[in-house]
C-alpha cells in the first residue's frame, strides 16, 4: 500500500518570497560603485535605491549623479554632529561639498600632502561650492629643524626659525576653478597647536600673499573676502588692494585683527572709490589719524559704502574729526563703528553737526572712548531733530548717565517709528 502524505512547512508563506523587482534593486545597490544605475529606474525605485546606498561610496560615483537631498543629508549627518543648512543656501549637497573641501584644505601639509587630493575634487565639487571658510593653514613640516635648533643658542634659534620659509598651500588653482565661488573667509594660522606652539606657525608670508592676491583677482564672482587674524601688514595690504582695484563683484572686505597701519589704510582708501565695496571691516588694526584721514577723504567722495568698522584702532580726534567732516557730505554710509579709538570731546562736537545734518546714518558706535560730559551734551543737542539714527552705542564713553538715558530715548523713538513705517510700507522693507 502506498501512503500519500503531504508534508507542509507551517511557517511557509508566499509573502516572504522577495519579488524579482526587490532582488533587482538589491543587486543595483550592492553593485552601485561598479555600475551606477539610477536615471533609468522608475521614480519609486530610484527612491528605494537612494535610501539604501552607502554614504561611503566614492565621490567620483555620487557627486555628479545623485542630486537627491535626502542622500546628501545622510552624508552630512553621519559625518558631522552639527549641521545647519541655513548657512548653505538650505542645500545639503552644497554643505557636504563645501565642508568636505574645507576639511581637506585645513589638513593640507605643503610638500607632504598630495596636491591631487584637492585637484581631483575640483570637477566633482565645482558646481556646488559657493563659500569657503578655512580658519587654519598648516605650514610645511621641517625635518631638520630639531637639529638646527640644538646647534644654536636661544637667540640664534629664534633667528634661524624666522629665516625658514613657511609658505602655505597656494589656493590659486582651486579657487579660480570654482565658477560659483562668492565668499572666501581665510585665517592663516594653526588651531589647537597646544604644546607645539611656535610663532612661525602663524606666518602669512609675502609669497602667500602674492599667490592669494593673484587668485582673488581672478575670482570674478567673489562678493565677500575676509582675511582675518593673519598678520596682514601694510605691504601685504597694498599688494592685496592692487589686485582688488576695479573688482567687478566685491562688496564686502574684512581685514580685521591684523597689523594694518596708516600706509595700508591709505591703500584701502584708494580701493573704496575703485570698487563696489559696501561693507568694510578694519577692526583691531593699528590705524592712526593719518590712515583715518585717508579713509575719510575716500568716504567724502564715495557713494557705495554703507558700513565702516574701525573699532580697536587709534584714530584719535584728528582721525575722528576727519571722518565726521566726511559724513557731512557722504549720503550712503549707514553704520560707523569708532569704538575704542581714544576719541574725546572734539570728535563729539563734530559729530553733533553730523547728527543735525546727516539723514542716512542709522547706527553709530562710540563705546569705550573718552567723550566726556560736555561731549555727551553736544551729541544730545545734535540729535534734537534727528529721525534717522536707530542705534547709538555710548557704553563706557563717559558721557554721563542722564545724557546716555536721554539719547537712548530719542534713538528708541526713531527705532519704533522706523518699525511702524516698515509695517505700513512692507515693499520698502530691506531684504
Amino acid at each position: 500500500h502506498y501512503t500519500h502524505r503531504i508534508i507542509e512547512d507551517p511557517e511557509w508563506s508566499l509573502a516572504t518570497v522577495p519579488h524579482l523587482t526587490e532582488l533587482c534593486l538589491q543587486h543595483i545597490v550592492h553593485n552601485f560603485e561598479k555600475n551606477p544605475i539610477l536615471d533609468r529606474l522608475l521614480p519609486e525605485h530610484q527612491r528605494k535605491v537612494l535610501d539604501r546606498l552607502s554614504t561611503g561610496l566614492p565621490l567620483t560615483v555620487t557627486a555628479n549623479l545623485i542630486s537627491n537631498e535626502d542622500y546628501w543629508k545622510r552624508c552630512c549627518t553621519e559625518r558631522w554632529q552639527v549641521c545647519d543648512i541655513s548657512n548653505y543656501g538650505d542645500s545639503w549637497k552644497r554643505m557636504f561639498f563645501e565642508r568636505h573641501l574645507e576639511n581637506i584644505l585645513k589638513r593640507f601639509i605643503p610638500n607632504t600632502t598630495d596636491p591631487n587630493q584637492v585637484l581631483e575634487l575640483i570637477p566633482l565639487c565645482k558646481d556646488y561650492v559657493r563659500k569657503l571658510e578655512v580658519d587654519q593653514f598648516l605650514p610645511p613640516v621641517k625635518v631638520d629643524q630639531k637639529e638646527e635648533r640644538d646647534d644654536l643658542s636661544d637667540t640664534g634659534s629664534e633667528f634661524g626659525l624666522s629665516e625658514v620659509s613657511v609658505h602655505h598651500y597656494d589656493l590659486g588653482v582651486l579657487i579660480t576653478a570654482l565658477p560659483h565661488l562668492e565668499e572666501l573667509h581665510l585665517t592663516y594660522g594653526v588651531k589647537d597647536c597646544g604644546m607645539n606652539f611656535e610663532w612661525n606657525l602663524f606666518n602669512f608670508t609675502y609669497q602667500d600673499c602674492c599667490n592669494l592676491a593673484v587668485a582673488v583677482k581672478m575670482c570674478h564672482n567673489l562678493k565677500v573676502f575676509k582675511l582675518t587674524r593673519s598678520k596682514v601688514d601694510d605691504d601685504k595690504t597694498r599688494l592685496l588692494v592692487r589686485n582688488l582695484l576695479d573688482h567687478p563683484c566685491l562688496v564686502e572686505l574684512n581685514l580685521s585683527h591684523n597689523l594694518i597701519r596708516d600706509k595700508g589704510a591709505r591703500a584701502v582708501g584708494k580701493l573704496i572709490n575703485r570698487s563696489r565695496l559696501e561693507i568694510l571691516d578694519l577692526c583691531n588694526n593699528q590705524i592712526c589719524h593719518l590712515g583715518a584721514q585717508a579713509l575719510a577723504q575716500a568716504l567724502a567722495e564715495n557713494s557705495t559704502l554703507t558700513s565702516l568698522n574701525l573699532r580697536l584702532n587709534c584714530v584719535e580726534d584728528e582721525g575722528g574729526e576727519a571722518i565726521g567732516r566726511a559724513l557731512l557730505t557722504n549720503t550712503t554710509l549707514k553704520s560707523i563703528h569708532l569704538g575704542s579709538n581714544n576719541l574725546s570731546e572734539p570728535t563729539a562736537t563734530l559729530f553733533s553737526q553730523v547728527l543735525a545734518q546727516n539723514t542716512t546714518l542709522t547706527s553709530i558706535n562710540f563705546s569705550c572712548n573718552h567723550l566726556g560730559l560736555d561731549g555727551g551734551k553736544q551729541l544730545l543737542d545734535g540729535l534734537a531733530d534727528n529721525k534717522a539714527l536707530t542705534e547709538f552705542d555710548l557704553r563706557l564713553a563717559e558721557v554721563g548717565q542722564e545724557t546716555e538715558y536721554l539719547i537712548h530715548q530719542i534713538v528708541w523713538a526713531n527705532r519704533e517709528a522706523a518699525r511702524l513705517g516698515s509695517l505700513q510700507h512692507p515693499s520698502t522693507k530691506p531684504l
